[in-house]
């Protein structure tokens, strides 16, 4: 199984891992996008007036332009402790075994704007960018990453893919339409068997219990079936809905 988990706009600052190398990076497919990204959004920063205009930043945000001026020589700390937010806190990867680390390392990427999805143990930096942003240079992110990603998705060797990830991030870099799939939405019960109301604010934290879960159990997930016969035995309800693609976790 491979899960797609997306990021968060809030971030620790600092860390201990070595410079960023992009050609480190999961999906090593995606070399030659992650460097045009990078580059232009270092470019960027070198005109902190223009930074500020397209990436929508506030006179308390700036810092965020000398963030993003060092992304090649900042410290770097693995991609699932680089973020904070909902889902982060209750993925809790700080407390997670080794093993359980692992495991997420082999079955699990976080679908980042600047980098493309990078596995959730390759090391970072902090940055500022998000998914719907246009920067000078290169085309919009969704033109940039979408067709890249998606392939290299493709050719990756998992014969269910569990995505997370919001819809803009999607967007990014949809799934193989080949691929035997979830897109997860959460909803509370509604009596109706599926579950048909959506739930905003419990979405990223029900997420991060489903990624916690996963990992403490390590299943072998190799379809539907074996997904519905885990979320069953593990007490996660998860259901399918008429569109055999979306899938509901019923909180």
């Amino acid at each position: 199984m491979l899960i797609l988990l997306p990021p968060s706009e809030t971030k620790r600052v600092g860390g201990e891992g070595p410079a960023l190398a992009l050609d480190g990076l999961a999906l090593p497919s995606l070399h030659a996008v992650r460097e045009d990204v990078v580059a232009a959004l270092v470019a960027l920063s070198a005109r902190p007036d223009d930074a500020a205009r397209v990436l929508k930043l506030g006179p308390r945000q700036r810092d965020q332009i000398a963030v993003n001026a060092g992304l090649r020589s900042a410290a770097t700390m693995p991609a699932m402790d680089r973020y904070t937010g909902v889902l982060f806190d209750a993925l809790d990867p700080g407390t997670l075994g080794d093993a359980e680390r692992a495991w997420l390392g082999r079955h699990a990427l976080i679908h980042t704007a600047p980098f493309g999805p990078v596995g959730v143990l390759d090391g970072i930096p902090s940055y500022r960018l998000a998914a719907g942003a246009s920067l000078p240079g290169v085309p919009p992110l969704r033109r940039a990453w979408a067709p890249a990603v998606t392939e290299a998705l493709a050719g990756v060797d998992a014969p269910f893919v569990l995505d997370l990830r919001s819809e803009a991030y999607v967007a990014l870099g949809p799934v193989p339409p080949a691929a035997a799939s979830a897109y997860i939405r959460v909803v509370s019960d509604d009596g109706s068997g599926t579950g048909a109301r959506a739930l905003n604010h419990f979405n990223k934290r029900a997420k991060g219990e489903l990624v916690r879960a996963l990992a403490r159990d390590a299943p072998v997930i190799a379809s539907g079936e074996d997904l519905l016969a885990w979320g069953a035995a593990a007490r996660v309800d998860l259901r399918r809905t008429p569109d055999p693609r979306v899938w509901h976790l019923v909180v």
